[in-house]
C-alpha cells in the first residue's frame, strides 16, 4: 500500500470526519463574527430555517455575486444541512457586506466551467485544488 493510496483511505474514516467536524464546530462561531460584513467580503451569512423544526440558522458560507443573484461553493457537496434546509424551503437570505438578500430558486450547478466563472483566477485555482466540483446558484427575489 502506498502513501497516497494510505492517505486517501484515512482520511474518509470516521476519526478523520469527527476531527474535521470539531474544527468546523469552532471555527464557524469564530467566522460568523464577521462573515456577511465589509471587513471579510469572502464570506457571507447564508439564513435558512430547519426543515423539520422549523429553526432559524446562520451558517458563514463563501459567496461570489452575480448579475442574478449569488454563487456558493459546496465543498461537502449536498450532503450538508443548510443544503437541504434550503433547497426544501426553496429560499434564503445572505448577508453579504453589511446588506441582507432575499434569494430564491436554489440549483446546483455541477459544470466546474460554469461555476467557477464567477470566481477570480486564486480562487478558482483553489476551488479545483480543494476538489470542489458543486456550487449552489441563488436567484435575487422579484
Amino acid at each position: 500500500m502506498s502513501i497516497a493510496t494510505t492517505a486517501a483511505t484515512t482520511a474518509t474514516t470516521p476519526r478523520a470526519h469527527g476531527a474535521f467536524h470539531r474544527a468546523t464546530r469552532l471555527f464557524n462561531p469564530l467566522v460568523l463574527l464577521l462573515a456577511g460584513t465589509r471587513f471579510l467580503p469572502l464570506y457571507g451569512v447564508i439564513k435558512h430555517r430547519g426543515r423539520r423544526t422549523g429553526s432559524a440558522f446562520r451558517t458563514p458560507v463563501v459567496v461570489r455575486p452575480t448579475g442574478d443573484g449569488f454563487v456558493v461553493p459546496m465543498p461537502w457537496g449536498e450532503r450538508t444541512d443548510w443544503y437541504r434546509n434550503v433547497r426544501a424551503a426553496g429560499e434564503c437570505v445572505i448577508r453579504w457586506k453589511g446588506r441582507d438578500y432575499p434569494l430564491v430558486q436554489p440549483e446546483v450547478i455541477d459544470d466546474p466551467a460554469a461555476e467557477r466563472a464567477g470566481f477570480g483566477a486564486f480562487e478558482r485555482a483553489m476551488m479545483a485544488r480543494l476538489g470542489i466540483t458543486h456550487c449552489l446558484r441563488l436567484r435575487h427575489r422579484s
